[in-house]
């Protein structure tokens, strides 16, 4: 009887595991073959067309062919840079038209280019037009306010606001100096014996960035915030290469070579910043803190609106990790963009010197020899034009990503539940029905009047996202640009490198794929 009862069991055992196998098996089916084929046949239905569905990869092995292809060489020097930069999408486009899908794996993809959609889905602040499930490795690049949706994000939005009001901005303004010193004083040197010299300007910027980034956030502790710089860089090239392919849940958890070494990177990264935050939360607390960086800000916020809400867990303030992971994007957001804004700009006037010459003509004329302040940055008209232009031509994101988690309708689409609209904002800013004819051309003029009256509609000009969600450090970013190019204007004139190869691609933000080569001069 007893053996009789071990067999059922045994195979009741292996029964239930057969069952748990079988509805695991359905289930991967349903998310890579029955799933996307229901949703090929809703955007057909529609008259959308796109590329057909191919099990489980999509189109990826032809993005990663055509990305191969188009950075195997660099390209001629001119600004019209979306085949080289995003090939697969270009090639989609101009075949099925602005309003068109592919297939990151087993997820449609809708490009939508019209700027009346982009500003609508843009502006859908807690409706379900939302970030797409990302894939959890990148959090441990950047999570943070650009990661949540909803309540989650409305809180931490009101709590960071504070810090980057414009009277706190200003206050950064030394911090923003003391950098520029030191990069100006470094290329000085470099120039002096010889009048000149040939300088790859994409990594000084990275350093620069950093520099401010971590003195701005840390204040005096900056030395360790370039600490978590050096390693946040070193988490990127782990990272942002498996966010381009397919997320298999659990492989994270592998103990493979790059996974225990991300888990390491990310350990060490939060252990850094629980100090520093452990010891401000008690200067705060003890009334003996400035609050002058971003850090400081960020915790005097949280601090003032827990007490706010004290009683309501609900709407208490943020929880160390979550101050941690603002910490984690500040570093990353606030250093690639403008790292990438500045880089593009000394190429843009290298290949056009009367804009050069234009901008350094105005900067002298506000400043003369004297350190510049925000009054007077505040003036600098042509220097904003040229950076709006870089910022079209060169946006930093190539696209944005939004999902529908319910059927939406969008224009004279209906779209089911699951479709990703993706926001190509490159080709948005390079399109000659909202830019004119010279769309593809360096032309900052265009911005002369503001950026309500640059492009032939609203809409058009989205370098750091729109709606709600706009980038909270739009102005920091601008106003490090401006000072930065300012100093530089003012003490150099420079030109391309014969050994400059102009070849703009995509990792997370726009880079140049082999350096800024730059010539500087003594001005």
């Amino acid at each position: 009887m007893a053996l009789v009862s071990v067999g059922m069991l045994w195979n009741l055992g292996w029964g239930l595991v057969g069952v748990l196998l079988l509805v695991r098996g359905v289930s991967a089916l349903e998310w890579a073959w029955w799933r996307p084929r229901r949703l090929e046949r809703a955007l057909r239905a529609q008259g959308l067309k796109g590329t057909r569905y191919r099990f489980l990869y999509g189109d990826l092995r032809d993005y990663d062919r055509l990305n191969k292809e188009a950075r195997s060489m660099p390209m001629a020097f001119s600004h019209q840079i979306i085949p080289r930069v995003l090939p697969h999408l270009h090639q989609a486009i101009k075949k099925n038209g602005k309003t068109s899908f592919t297939w990151f794996g087993p997820d449609p993809r809708v490009a939508i280019m019209d700027p009346g959609l982009t500003r609508e889905i843009l502006s859908n602040k807690f409706g379900h037009f939302e970030k797409p499930n990302s894939n959890p490795l990148g959090r441990l690049l950047a999570g943070g306010l650009a990661s949540y949706e909803r309540e989650k994000w409305a809180k931490h939005r009101r709590i960071i606001n504070p810090a980057f009001h414009l009277e706190k901005l200003k206050c950064m303004l030394p911090a923003f100096s003391t950098c520029c010193d030191e990069l100006i004083d470094k290329w000085d040197r470099l120039v002096a014996s010889k009048g000149s010299c040939e300088l790859d300007v994409w990594p000084e910027f990275q350093s620069f960035t950093a520099d401010v980034i971590s003195r701005t956030a840390f204040g005096s502790n900056f030395r360790e915030g370039q600490r978590i710089f050096h390693l946040q860089e070193e988490q990127a090239e782990l990272v942002i290469p498996a966010l381009q392919n397919i997320y298999i849940p659990g492989f994270r958890f592998l103990p493979t070579k790059k996974n225990k070494r991300m888990k390491e990177i990310n350990i060490e990264i939060q252990s850094l910043l629980r100090s520093m935050i452990d010891r401000r939360e008690v200067a705060i607390r003890k009334g003996g803190t400035s609050n002058e960086d971003l850090l400081g800000l960020l915790m005097e916020s949280n601090f003032r609106h827990s007490k706010e809400n004290e009683g309501g867990s609900k709407n208490s303030g943020m929880s160390i990790e979550d101050v941690i992971e603002e910490c984690k994007l500040f570093y990353f957001a606030g250093h690639e963009t403008t790292s990438v804004l500045l880089t593009w700009t000394l190429v843009a006037l290298s290949l056009h010197p009367s804009w050069q010459a234009r901008a350094r003509e105005e900067v002298l004329q506000v400043f003369g020899g004297n350190k510049p302040d925000y009054d007077g940055l505040s003036r600098l008209k042509i220097v904003t034009m040229v950076l709006y232009e870089v910022l079209r031509l060169y946006p930093p994101a190539v696209f944005l990503l939004r999902m529908t988690y319910k059927e939406m309708k969008l224009g004279q689409f209906t779209f089911p539940e699951g479709v990703q609209l993706l926001l190509p904002i490159i080709f948005i800013h390079h399109d000659p029905e909202f830019w004119g004819e010279d769309a593809s051309e360096f032309n900052p003029e265009r911005f002369a009047e503001g950026v309500s009256k640059a492009s032939k509609i609203q809409g058009a000009f989205i370098p750091f996202g729109g709606g709600p969600r706009i980038c909270i450090g739009q102005s920091f970013a601008m106003m490090e640009a401006k000072m930065a190019l300012a100093r530089i204007l003012q003490h150099f004139t420079f030109q391309l490198s014969p050994s400059y190869a102009h070849a703009p691609y995509t990792v997370a933000t726009l880079h140049p794929q082999h350096g800024a080569q730059i010539i500087l001069h003594r001005d």
